[in-house]
């Protein structure tokens, strides 16, 4: 394996079409992890926000799901939106999963944000959620929590960002392949798997 070759994947834990994309991105891993290393990225989708999101919003992002639920029949748990205060704010569920990185269970935790909030109607803008996540998937919760609200963690959010634009990933899922000759973006499918495998084959 050359060094020199890695996937990244840059991501939101509460993007709509990240969920979507979750079978077809398991295929992927799975058929990759002998050939190359696979690198996650936070996308950071929404900053900071105590605001309750605007009734447009929240329609307008109801709307992604249905339109996500019929293109590629995935669930979604519109409870969500009636049980929940929605907040535009998606950097909580970034810091919770770099934090479930200093613990090597950062795919473990993006999952269960997911299912947390697609499956259940819990809000992952929310810290306590975030912390119960940490819980059911086994980690070290003080650690955790320690981690999750720490100067530094948030200062490798903003870094991971900058880090993610400076690639060009400004929408998520977004892929990007480094080989030797530098990073080359791939385009995503989100129904076939085959696809993007055939294309990574090719460049590497």
């Amino acid at each position: 394996m050359k060094q020199a070759n890695k996937l990244y994947y840059v991501y939101d834990p509460m993007c709509s079409w990240c969920w979507g994309y979750k079978p077809v991105w398991t295929q992927i891993m799975t058929s990759l992890k002998d050939k190359l290393v696979v690198q996650y990225v936070v996308g950071g989708l929404a900053p900071d926000s105590d605001e309750p999101m605007p009734e447009p919003m929240r329609e307008q992002i109801a709307s992604y799901w249905k339109k996500i639920e019929n293109y590629l029949g995935t669930e979604f748990n519109y409870q969500f939106w009636t049980q929940c205060t929605p907040r535009r704010s998606t950097y909580p569920s970034c810091r919770a999963a770099l934090a479930a990185r200093k613990q090597h269970a950062e795919r473990q935790m993006v999952e269960a944000i997911q299912a947390a909030y697609y499956l259940e109607a819990r809000n992952p803008s929310d810290s306590d959620v975030l912390i119960s996540v940490a819980e059911k998937i086994g980690l070290d919760v003080k650690q955790f929590e320690q981690d999750y609200c720490s100067p530094e963690l948030n200062q490798a959010l903003m870094q991971e960002l900058k880090f993610a634009r400076s690639i060009g990933g400004n929408s998520f899922p977004s892929l990007f392949l480094q080989t030797e000759s530098g990073i080359v973006e791939l385009p995503i499918d989100y129904q076939s798997a085959q696809v993007t495998l055939e294309q990574i084959e090719g460049l590497i």
